[in-house]
């Protein structure tokens, strides 16, 4: 671990960023040029304190999970996050067509989207990013692990994530989730995880078995859609979808049309984001 060098390249990243390169407000007069330090630790989803160390080079050695959150923090390329891994110890991560890490890209316009829910997907439908306004109206996806990270796979497992649709949908959104799944894995080959996913589900769920039989082949977003919140109910909402050039990532926005019901609880959700009305 060379410590003086993952200081030296932390502090300098930090200092590139302004407040509006990652979607926050520019504040107050700012003593130092960039981002302060609890800025990038709120954006990697770590202690002001545990970031610092690192800077002050007497942090611990950063794990890969910590190190891969700080590169999304700080909004790396692929070239910047490697130096990041050998800087801390570790072997830079496989370039694989399907990675965790997030196309600077699209975080770009992630940070801009702050009136409408939006999240950054992977091709097996993982969320490797999400605004406020995403969580807000889908919850928070960042706590799920191994196989339920794929919403493919919670579709056909666990029934909250159904709730999220109303139920005349549900026979719909099966089709529509297996279809993806098949389009996923199809364009990147036999990945180990993706056919991981198939065969599990393959033992899980007979509605899975039947609809993966018809062998339908589509990417999963739908132009409309109606959600369901638990306090505002049902939204109906229009979907914009921006992928990678290879497809492995997509940015997905969710909006509705002015003057409309859906538009006004959209509007309602950003006053009050994860507060609930009732117990």
């Amino acid at each position: 671990m060379d410590r003086p060098g993952l200081a030296d390249f932390l502090r300098r990243r930090r200092e590139a960023l302004q407040p509006n390169d990652v979607g926050l407000p520019p504040g107050a007069r700012r003593r130092t040029s960039g981002l302060r330090r609890e800025e990038v630790a709120s954006l990697s989803g770590m202690s002001s304190d545990y970031y610092a160390r690192l800077e002050q080079q007497r942090g611990p050695q950063p794990s890969e999970q910590m190190l891969a959150a700080i590169a999304r923090g700080l909004r790396l390329t692929l070239d910047e996050r490697d130096h990041l891994f050998r800087l801390a110890g570790h072997t830079a991560p496989r370039r694989q067509r399907r990675t965790e890490h997030v196309s600077p890209a699209l975080m770009r316009v992630l940070d801009r989207l702050d009136d409408s829910p939006a999240m950054v997907l992977s091709d097996l439908g993982d969320t490797l990013a999400e605004n406020r306004l995403a969580i807000a109206l889908l919850g928070d996806h960042s706590a799920f692990t191994g196989l339920d990270r794929s919403a493919f796979y919670r579709w056909f497992t666990d029934p909250a994530e159904r709730a999220r649709y109303p139920e005349r949908d549900h026979a719909r959104q099966s089709s529509i989730q297996a279809a993806g799944l098949r389009a996923a894995i199809s364009v990147g080959g036999g990945e180990s995880r993706a056919t991981e996913t198939v065969a599990r589900l393959g033992t899980e769920s007979a509605e899975f078995r039947e609809v993966w039989e018809r062998h339908e082949v589509r990417t999963r977003f739908d132009d409309h859609k109606t959600l369901i919140h638990p306090e505002l109910g049902e939204i109906e909402v229009d979907c914009q979808a921006l992928f990678t050039e290879n497809q492995a990532q997509t940015l997905l926005v969710l909006t509705a049309s002015p003057s409309t019901e859906g538009y006004e609880k959209l509007q309602l959700l950003s006053v009050l984001g994860t507060q609930q009305f009732s117990a």
